[in-house]
């Protein structure tokens, strides 16, 4: 629908995606019709400076007439990924991402106090504020925030709120909304944020942000979640034993479940998903291990060369540089690249292949562990393109493998912006 033909009365709902490779915004009506999108990719390091950066440029891209029609914003961001900020809300040190691993001596403390918690990881938001808490910033920090919850802060202005999703690496319990006794009992436990349920209601956009923007004084800033949930949201996944696989620079699974599963073992958890549990895991495997030997542009060409109805012959386990986290959970993980044929074709089916085969295990593992059987799978983020991939992830995983709804995590947000916390509840359990 073209912006001036809205009618004066209309609402609009803004969604913000960061990612690990990139960030993306959609503002949808109502009826969930994209009426505009906007995107930044990333190149080289990230910062908190760069973050708040893009967070603007992307809102002053919305049109005025859709910016002044804004009734709510909800932000996904990347899990784990987090920032010490003071007082005021300001990073003290540069963030850590989420696959960042240093915290080794902490995760190891940790895993004596609760050997079960998936927050004893060593790239867990936990163990990352424990590194932090040795760091000489420390002094100044109030506040541990994750990336998403940091980004709502620039637009509402209340730092010190977290949501479920993104607070679940760092120990917080989805079911009392709370950390456990033995989190609270740490001394850099006052940083934490508090916790809400995704799509609740923080506060409005700050006078400054409204003024500045043009957007509406009573426009509200919704708790956020993260990328991967953000994308399952977006895909339209809705009966138990659906499942959703976010095809970025890593690889997510996400399969709706009856039973919750859990098992820090192998890097599996749990999501609370309204009445329902999203259960998955996030590989180092995916796009970034691909843009390694092919840009865009060649993944797209060599693909068509790919007889993806037969095996390559490869086995390999593509990741980046060593250590995974699931389906195998050890961060010294060595990945398998070799042989390397001369045939290009070959080689990018083997590397497809491998990340198949490790979504397949993936999905084989959670189902062993417990949760609901998988029926289908919606395909999101830039591999949902590939359709040598599609192929070839179909043949291994035998079943259904559609491209989802909407392939951006940011229309996920839109809808949670729009709908609210009553968003996850309207998935229905068989």
């Amino acid at each position: 629908m073209p912006v001036h033909s809205l009618p004066p009365a209309a609402r609009a709902f803004l969604g913000i995606d960061f990612g690990t490779s990139g960030a993306r915004a959609a503002v949808i009506d109502e009826a969930g019709e994209i009426l505009a999108q906007c995107r930044h990719d990333f190149h080289g390091a990230q910062s908190a400076a760069l973050w708040r950066t893009v967070l603007f440029e992307m809102i002053g891209q919305i049109p005025f007439a859709l910016r002044n029609m804004l009734r709510a914003i909800a932000i996904d961001a990347t899990s784990a990924t987090v920032l010490l900020c003071d007082a005021a809300g300001e990073a003290l040190r540069p963030p850590l991402p989420y696959n960042d691993a240093r915290a080794t001596a902490e995760a190891a403390m940790l895993a004596r106090l609760a050997p079960d918690s998936l927050a004893t990881a060593p790239a867990s938001g936990l163990a990352k504020l424990l590194w932090f808490q040795r760091q000489p910033e420390i002094e100044h920090a109030r506040h541990f925030l994750h990336q998403a919850d940091w980004l709502a802060f620039l637009l509402h202005g209340q730092a010190g709120v977290s949501d479920y999703h993104n607070a679940l690496k760092t120990g917080a319990d989805p079911q009392t909304l709370d950390y456990p006794a033995w989190i609270k009992q740490l001394p850099a436990a006052t940083l934490l944020p508090r916790i809400v349920e995704p799509g609740t209601t923080i506060a409005p956009v700050s006078g400054r942000i409204a003024h500045y923007f043009a957007l509406p004084r009573d426009c509200l800033v919704r708790a956020g979640t993260t990328d991967s949930i953000a994308a399952f949201l977006a895909a339209g996944a809705s009966q138990p034993g659906e499942a959703v696989s976010s095809l970025g620079s890593t690889l997510v699974l996400k399969l709706l479940s009856g039973n919750r599963v859990e098992s820090a073992q192998h890097g599996v958890y749990s999501h609370r998903f309204g009445h329902l549990w999203l259960a998955g895991g996030a590989s180092n495997s995916g796009g970034a291990v691909l843009r390694m030997f092919f840009d865009d542009a060649e993944l797209q060409e060599i693909s068509r060369h790919i007889d993806a109805s037969q095996p390559s012959g490869l086995d390999y386990y593509p990741l980046p540089e060593p250590g995974e986290r699931f389906p195998v959970n050890d961060p010294f993980y060595t990945p398998r690249l070799t042989p390397r044929p001369d045939d290009k074709p070959r080689f990018l089916h083997g590397l497809l292949e491998g990340i198949a085969r490790i979504e397949t295990q993936g999905y084989r593992l959670l189902q062993e562990l417990g949760a609901t059987p998988l029926t289908a799978v919606l395909s999101a983020g830039g591999g949902a393109h590939n359709a040598a991939f599609a192929a070839i992830r179909a043949r291994l995983l035998g079943v259904p493998v559609r491209a989802a709804s909407h392939a951006e995590a940011a229309y996920g947000s839109a809808l949670l912006a729009r709908d609210g916390a009553r968003l996850l509840y309207s998935h229905h359990a068989r």
